[in-house]
Parts: structure tokens; sequence; C-alpha cells
């Protein structure tokens, strides 16, 4: 089977990269041909016979190229003649979508079904971008969680500037959303993989992917049997037991939910590991040190990350927005160790309640305090805990791309 596997970025990034990366790796241990489509890039890591690709899309970039944006990320005439070259240069079976809005609009699925209406065309829901122009459902400006537009009426996202904070941004959100609600461009999908009920049930108030949503989770990519870093980082030496949180210092995420908690139980120490717009909030609790235990590692990844997660405690994940299937819960449990989560988004899908670690209210800084407080003091519960995340099965790479074949068929 072909597959050509459409992105916007083609090079490490987050976890929509994290994911292709994956899946084209085992769809091709599995015999199938796969090629991607994206924005070039100096780091791209990936790529099609063709060597098409659109030209990179920087919003952040200041130059007289970037006055152009607002009309090319509607709908990119550009990325509809790039992808053209490569369906006729490799004539896939499939063409399955990611994260496209934006950088690579749509558009391209016109273009898919113009060339050839046979081809399947399959979408994994990274986000709630197909239902919520800043695909976050998060007001930016109050951090208020918000459903308005789930009904199609999008004016709700220019009226609280919810992309960026931005009124001529979120009109742009706005007309795109509209845009392709009108045309029904969605509907051309023949079926959308989601990693969680949780964003299935939301993408299903869209009619146009009402009947065409499918729950798949997402995959474990990492064997616990093959990490064998056991070095834990300066800091970290000969202070036993910790509560962990790593990920994005971004207020979403709740670090800031984290840090309170930490003075809220000075006896107990706290580790963060990670970067974002919070840094210098995190960078300043970790250096005072005067009435709680907390030390700031920075961003980590690979093994060091992994050796660190292993000899925490229990992490916590305090996400105050909805969350899909966040791959930060799947590794600790994955690692063998317990996790206290928000309920909220697919995360109530992972921890398995009073089993795999603990829930709490999004957003509540004084209950999430007093499950960290009470796990801490229950060694016993804690073992049990960890017990049962190693006897967790999540899919494997196999396993999922053989599920993921079945939908290329169906």
């Amino acid at each position: 089977m072909k597959i050509l596997i459409v992105n916007k970025f083609l090079y490490p990034n987050g976890g929509s990269e994290t994911y292709i990366f994956g899946i084209g790796e085992q769809l091709r241990k599995m015999g199938h041909e796969v090629q991607y489509f994206g924005m070039e890039h100096a780091g791209r890591i990936v790529g099609n016979h063709a060597e098409s690709y659109t030209d990179p899309v920087d919003f952040h970039e200041r130059s007289l190229r970037a006055i152009s944006y607002p009309f090319k990320i509607i709908y990119s005439k550009e990325a509809r003649q790039k992808i053209r070259v490569v369906l006729e240069d490799f004539h896939p079976d499939v063409v399955h979508l990611n994260n496209i809005n934006f950088q690579i609009t749509p558009s391209v699925i016109d273009e898919i079904k113009e060339f050839d209406p046979s081809i399947r065309i399959v979408y994994t829901a990274h986000d709630m971008q197909w239902v919520c122009p800043n695909h976050m459902m998060r007001v930016p400006a109050t951090g208020e969680l918000c459903r308005k537009c789930l009904g199609g009426d999008f004016r709700f996202c220019t009226q609280q500037r919810c992309v960026h904070n931005s009124r001529l941004r979120s009109l742009i959100g706005q007309k795109e959303a509209e845009y392709y609600r009108k045309r029904h461009t969605y509907r051309q999908v023949d079926t959308i993989i989601c990693p969680s009920d949780f964003i299935r049930r939301l993408l299903e108030t869209n009619p146009d992917l009402n009947v065409r949503c499918v729950t798949l989770h997402n995959f474990a990519d990492l064997n616990p049997d093959c990490i064998t870093g056991n070095k834990l980082p300066e800091p970290l030496r000969g202070i036993g037991p910790y509560v962990l949180y790593y990920g994005r210092y971004d207020q979403e995420k709740g670090v800031d939910l984290v840090l309170e908690a930490a003075k809220m139980l000075p006896d107990i120490p706290f580790v963060l590991a990670g970067k974002g717009e919070l840094q210098e909030q995190v960078e300043a609790a970790a250096g005072s040190g005067k009435d709680h235990q907390l030390i700031n590692l920075g961003f980590l990844g690979g093994e060091p990350l992994y050796s660190v997660i292993r000899h925490a405690a229990f992490t916590v994940f305090p996400s105050t927005w909805y969350e899909n299937y966040p791959y930060s819960v799947l590794e600790p449990i994955l690692l063998g160790v317990p996790v206290i989560g928000s309920r909220i988004g697919g995360v109530p899908e992972i921890i398995k309640e009073g089993v795999t670690g603990d829930l709490f209210e999004a957003g509540n800084c004084r209950e999430l305090a007093e499950k960290i407080n009470a796990l801490w003091e229950d060694r016993d519960r804690q073992e049990q805990y960890r017990g049962n995340c190693r006897n967790e099965h999540f899919s494997t790479p196999e396993e999922y791309c053989g599920e993921l074949i079945k939908i290329y068929q169906h």
C-alpha cells in the first residue's frame, strides 16, 4: 500500500510529529511505501521522492513576505500545486492528514479528490481545530474553557480574541472556520481518527464529521525494557523520592498550580522539568528555596527524562484545558509510575482512578495539594499503584498500525 502522510512540520516539533514519524516507521516495517508532504525546513527529516514542499510559514516572522500570510492561511493555492506534484509522482492509495490548518490548509483535500476520487483520505485529530478556530477551546485572555463555537457560529472567536489574543488573527481564524464549514470540505474526508472518546464527542458536533469519527487511542512508542539509563541529574542525587511535573511551563498546562501546591506542602520535594512561557516564574520559585523544596531541571528529553520519571514517587499532570490523549500521562504509567491528573479532556481515559493514579478537579489547587499529600504519605498505596501501572497495556506501534491499515482499507 502507498501512503502519503501530510503534516505542516516535517521535523521534530511536538506530539503530532512524534506520531507521524512513529507510524511512518512502523508502516514501512510492515512493507508499505510511505512518503511525506509538508513545509520545507532546514531541520526536515522526512520527505517525498518528488522533493515538492511548500515554503515555510512562520507567524512570528517580521518581513515583507509575512504580509501575504493572512491571504495564504485560509486557502493555499501553493499547497494545492505542490501536493499535486507529489500525487502525480507517487499515486498514493491513502493520504493521511494530520496538522494541516493555516500553514498547509485544507485546500489539499480538494486537490486530492480532484486528482483521484478513489484515494482514501484519513485525518488524525490531534486537537479540536475542525470545530474550534483556535484549536484549544480556551479563551487566552481569561483562561476560560469555551464551547461556544461548537454549533458552527464562529463569531465568538473574534469577539473573545481567541487566536493569540489578537482580534485580527481571531478574525482570520473565524473566516477560515466559516469557509470550510460552508463548503463542507471536511465531508470529503473518509475517516477521522480521534485519540480519545472525549475529542470524538466534540468533533461529532459538526454534522460533516458526525458519521466519520472513530476512537483509536495513541500507541505507546516506548519500551521500558530498553531504557537502561539510571543516572540522575546532579541536583537530584541524594534527595530520595520526589513529586515530578514535566512538560511545558505554560499557563494552560497548570504549572502555576504545581508551584502553589509546593508552597502548601513544604516538606515534600518537588521537581520540575520543562520550558515555556512561565519559565521565569518557575526559576524564581526554585531559586527562593526558603519555604519549600523545589528543583527546576529545565528541559529534558530521552533517557535523562525517563530516568527522572522512573525515580519519582509519582508525577502530576495538572492541565487546565481540554487535553486530547497526552503522552505526558501515558509515559509515566508505562514506566510504572503513578500519575495524579486533572479530571479533564482525555486524561481520565488514561488514568484509572484509584488504580494507576488519582484525579482532581482541573484548576483546584487545594484538591491537588490534598491528593499529592495523601498519596505521598501512603507508601503502600504508591507501591500498589506502581504494580498496577506495570500491568497496564497500551497499544504498541505494530498493534496501532494494524488497526490503521484496517481503516485505510475500509
